[in-house]
């Protein structure tokens, strides 16, 4: 309804001419447009440096400065169990978590700080049809703390990044930049990040990594090439099947890599009676080229038959020396490492046993080699078959043996993995599975918000509502095949999860805001009335959260003088949060001298109660922290 915008078309030509002169800024109504950076544009058209601010090396985009303090503020924010979508609520170690990660990763801050091995994640590709989060920069510092603003007028948490929108990738650094920054403190030492992205923000994604955990703790830019995968429809010039694996440490001089199984296995086919222990081995010329030739490496070898050997007699004639010292040589000929033959023109040739299981020193090790940085093993038809036996009905998941071969390539038998863009749940499917196959402990975190499915979906027709049901039921249903399929081996094996929902504080706004109550309103309950289902249980989790302890440590409910009693960690924690708390069960809660312990100002029964709290305490565990919430 209206001609041609000429500035638009101008800017469209001069930005295939200079594409580095396009940058992206918020109009006068405050909407996303592609501008002209017009110092950049000087620069290209001048022939003379153009004088201006001083260029320096830097990582910008629009709104960076709020994504850092969205990543640094606060939240009241809460988790709340859910056992009745929990499976082995009372014994597992895994958790599944529903909810706005950034959310969630903050509350799992000081919980699990410096605890996660390794973090693997696979988030929304910008491909200009997908979702990316929304954080909303224009909200006031009380209401993030609040409401991380991940919703659009219509009350949804994703918004659509298509390419025409100005700030195409200022959104979706925008989105992964803060969360980012909160996950870094969770990642160990010496463990492992890695992020699942395509061709369109690799770079981008680099950066801020970079930026986040450091240029130096720069491990590898993986190529996964999706074997069978299609690959083509996102890719113009060429057939793309490739997508990119970014991985980043806290500490490259901590971190270690485990190698790969030897591909050329069948080289080794020697067989040695005497050292079966040391497995198979192949033989391995001691001799070396003048390239290399060291003066002190060229000494003679006495043969079986008392002739000498010298390194040249085995490098036909020309300069040459031993691969090692005389007193090596020496040691490893009477530890049965060396081997000569005699081929037909008398000439012995000198050699070295590389065995499979030990190395020159008589180490007995599993040999492996240093894993390859292209993965071309694993396909996408292999998700698809995977999710088809299980009945599971998700798009574009990625194998499970790619992951495995992730958490693999760290010495992680008994640690956390974390995955907070869950999706399908196909992290912890490969912890299960690897757990099966090597008899492992390892412990998986879940994130997910719960996006709804399309209602055109194969998913939504099967049921599911959101993105979370469909991540659960495949837990549920991968842990009970992979048990079916090994029920000798799998006894032990956890294939249970806690759910936990985010939600608002369980405390009431006066516990936040109490300039904004009156007299009487202070004295009211500061907890929410709908948070005292199963005797406390969301205000024991919210107290874990607080206090810092693991979110799947062991929790046990008893019966004390007929008040209902949390412990958390075999008595590391104990917790009170039922009425009419009387002298009788607190004391018998001090005998049991836990290191924390919590109740609700309101539970007491009475003044006197109150009057001999303390008292009690010091009598019987003066040491245990007490807490009044």
């Amino acid at each position: 309804m209206q001609t041609t915008n000429i500035v638009d078309e101008n800017i469209k030509r001069i930005g295939e001419l200079f594409p580095n002169c396009l940058t992206e800024r918020l109009n006068d109504e405050g909407k996303p447009e592609v501008a002209i950076d017009f110092d950049q544009l000087r620069q290209e058209l001048s022939k003379d440096i153009v004088e201006g601010p001083e260029e320096r090396y830097q990582f910008t985009w629009p709104d960076k400065r709020n994504a850092i303090r969205l990543a640094n503020a606060p939240t009241t924010d809460t988790l709340r169990p859910c056992r009745e979508e929990s499976v082995d609520f009372d014994n597992t170690q895994n958790l599944y978590i529903e909810g706005d990660n950034l959310q969630v990763l903050k509350l799992l801050r000081e919980n699990y700080l410096g605890k996660v091995k390794m973090i693997y994640i696979d988030p929304p590709y910008n491909t200009g049809n997908d979702f990316v989060y929304n954080d909303d920069f224009s909200q006031s510092t009380g209401e993030y703390m609040h409401n991380s603003g991940q919703e659009d007028e219509e009350g949804n948490h994703l918004v659509a990044n298509t390419e025409s929108n100005g700030r195409f990738h200022t959104d979706w650094l925008n989105m992964i930049y803060p969360r980012l920054k909160v996950a870094k403190d969770l990642l160990s030492e010496d463990g492992l990040l890695f992020i699942s992205l395509n061709d369109i923000e690799v770079a981008n994604a680099r950066k801020v990594c970079e930026e986040v955990l450091g240029a130096n703790n720069f491990v590898a830019d993986l190529i996964w090439a999706n074997k069978e995968g299609g690959g083509s429809s996102d890719s113009r010039l060429f057939r793309i099947k490739n997508e990119h694996i970014l991985c980043f440490t806290r500490n490259i001089e901590s971190v270690e890599i485990k190698g790969v199984p030897i591909s050329n296995a069948d080289r080794y086919k020697g067989k040695d009676d005497f050292f079966e222990e040391r497995g198979p081995y192949y033989l391995q010329k001691l001799g070396m080229g003048s390239i290399q030739y060291s003066a002190s490496l060229d000494y003679p070898i006495e043969a079986p038959d008392g002739t000498t050997v010298m390194p040249a007699d085995n490098n036909k004639g020309e300069k040459a020396c031993w691969r090692w010292s005389k007193d090596k040589f020496l040691n490893n000929l009477s530890r049965g490492f060396v081997e000569m033959k005699k081929d037909s023109s008398g000439i012995w040739t000198i050699y070295t046993k590389q065995y499979m299981m030990c190395d020159n020193d008589g180490n007995i090790i599993k040999r492996t080699q240093r894993p390859m940085g292209i993965i071309e093993e694993y396909s996408s038809t292999q998700a698809a078959k995977l999710l088809k036996a299980i009945n599971i009905p998700f798009d574009y998941s990625k194998p499970v043996e790619l992951i495995n071969y992730l958490v693999n390539r760290i010495d992680c038998k008994d640690s956390i993995i974390l995955d907070f863009f869950s999706g399908s749940a196909t992290t912890a499917h490969a912890v299960m599975q690897l757990n099966a196959e090597d008899g492992g402990k390892r412990k998986f975190i879940m994130v997910q918000l719960p996006e709804a499915t399309d209602e055109k979906s194969e998913a939504y027709k099967a049921g599911y509502k959101n993105i979370c049901e469909i991540g659960k039921e495949r837990i549920r249903r991968a842990g009970k095949k992979i048990k079916e399929e090994s029920p000798l081996t799998t006894q032990d094996l956890d294939t249970g999860f806690r759910v936990l929902k985010l939600d608002s504080s369980n405390m009431q706004d006066v516990y936040y805001t109490p300039a904004e109550f009156n007299e009487q309103k202070l004295f009211d309950d500061n907890i929410k009335p709908d948070r005292f289902g199963n005797d406390g249980e969301d205000l024991l989790f919210q107290t874990m959260i607080e206090l810092g302890i693991e979110l799947s440590a062991k929790i046990e409910k008893r019966s004390i003088a007929g008040k209902a009693v949390w412990s958390v960690s075999d008595g590391y924690l104990m917790a009170c949060f039922d009425e009419d708390v009387n002298e009788t069960t607190i004391t018998e809660i001090a005998r049991q001298q836990p290191y924390y312990f919590v109740m609700r100002d309101s539970s007491l029964a009475n003044d006197q109660v109150a009057d001999n709290f303390e008292q009690i305490w010091e009598e019987y565990s003066k040491d245990t922290v007490r807490r009044i919430i």
